[in-house]
């Protein structure tokens, strides 16, 4: 047993550490081994000491740690309903994200048919083009309402008495790995579509279309698919920046906001220590070294700033503020030290879709630092 020095307890207050007992770490690191199985080396002796580095007031609790962390995350017979739910979700996102990856648009036929008014010829191909690539946009949106019940049951999962978060973290590995791949392709997919604009011109000229032809008593097959209701609501999420985000950080308020007997730090403990894990296996060299490849790298710093906005978005004050668990000053300059063109989706999404940035108790190093 080892107790921590003056100078350690002063380090993890000006970091905004958060105070938690090794062993909740050691079990947050099942969100990435599986994916670099590298990370860490299966000394106990290693991990005690980035443990200790974390969160050093932790040092105190250290009593037993397994030889290696649970790298292949398994379920246990209690959490296998919710994991196989979300699994069957996380599944059919590798199949979304490979879509909207190859999503190129009709922009060329839209321009023609633009052009030539009077030409019904271009008319019938520009309609033709759009309306597949509409049908993929709502299952698109169709998709995001599949996510956004996932996280609703992880979140019941991972809070739901008689357990704190941090016993969840700690007991349902298997379902605290999955949260973390759920924020990996919510990142990866605003990602995308903030850098493709054929998105919203695709959307934005077929119900220009089908305005038109309604205007002239005239209804075409694809209105069958996408009504005016189903139209309006996907043009709500593709006019948001990072629709994904929003819909997730939409669903974890409206979760805290329907069960009022369980208080906010339940669920922003759990946010705020996966956002400190983050950052500090991305900020020591020692262990940032380990990764093997650059999709490492981009899946922690995905898991790190989508924790970040779920915080601010539940927290009364957010994580911006000097009382906030996060040291969104270490977070922000990691993500910085990276190539502009890995990251500047993710800082964008600190900028634009968290709540408490420009509030007047952010300090002025933050906003900077977000410029």
């Amino acid at each position: 047993m080892k107790f921590c020095s003056l100078r350690e307890r002063k380090r993890e207050k000006t970091q905004g550490g958060v105070s938690r007992p090794s062993r909740i770490i050691f079990a947050l690191s099942s969100l990435l081994t599986s994916f670099s199985p590298l990370f860490f080396t299966p000394f106990s002796r290693s991990w005690t000491s980035f443990c200790e580095y974390a969160h050093p007031s932790c040092s105190p609790y250290i009593t037993f740690l397994p030889p290696s962390p649970r790298s292949d995350a398994q379920p246990t017979e209690a959490e296998t309903a919710v994991w196989n739910q979300v699994s069957a979700v996380l599944e059919e996102a590798h199949g979304i994200l490979a879509e909207l990856q190859s999503y190129n648009g009709a922009g060329q036929e839209i321009r023609e048919a633009i052009q030539n008014p009077g030409d019904l010829a271009l008319q019938e191909k520009a309609w033709n083009a759009v309306c597949p690539l509409v049908a993929k946009l709502k299952r698109f949106y169709e998709f995001s309402l599949r996510l956004e019940n996932a996280l609703r049951s992880l979140l019941e999962a991972l809070t739901s008495p008689p357990y704190a978060p941090m016993q969840h973290l700690e007991r349902e590995q298997a379902l605290a790995k999955q949260f973390a791949e759920i924020l990996h392709f919510t990142l990866s997919f605003d990602e995308l579509k903030m850098t493709n604009p054929a998105i919203q011109n695709d959307f934005s000229y077929y119900r220009r279309t089908i305005s038109r032809n309604r205007l002239n008593n005239q209804q075409l097959d694809a209105e069958n698919e996408v009504n005016n209701e189903m139209a309006n609501r996907m043009s709500l999420f593709y006019a948001e920046a990072t629709p994904m985000l929003k819909t997730l950080s939409n669903a974890t308020t409206k979760f805290v906001s329907e069960n009022k007997t369980l208080p906010i730090e339940d669920t922003t403990d759990c946010l705020s220590t996966m956002a400190c894990v983050c950052r500090v296996m991305l900020e020591t060299p020692e262990y940032r070294c380990r990764f093997t490849n650059t999709d490492t790298m981009l899946f922690c710093m995905r898991v790190m700033v989508g924790v970040i906005i779920l915080y601010d978005h539940v927290h009364p004050v957010g994580a911006f503020a000097k009382t906030s668990k996060i040291d969104m000053k270490g977070c922000i300059k990691v993500l910085k030290e990276q190539p502009s063109n890995s990251v500047e989706g993710l800082l964008n999404a600190l900028r634009y879709t968290t709540r408490h940035l420009n509030d007047d108790s952010t300090s002025k190093q933050i906003r900077a630092l977000l410029q």
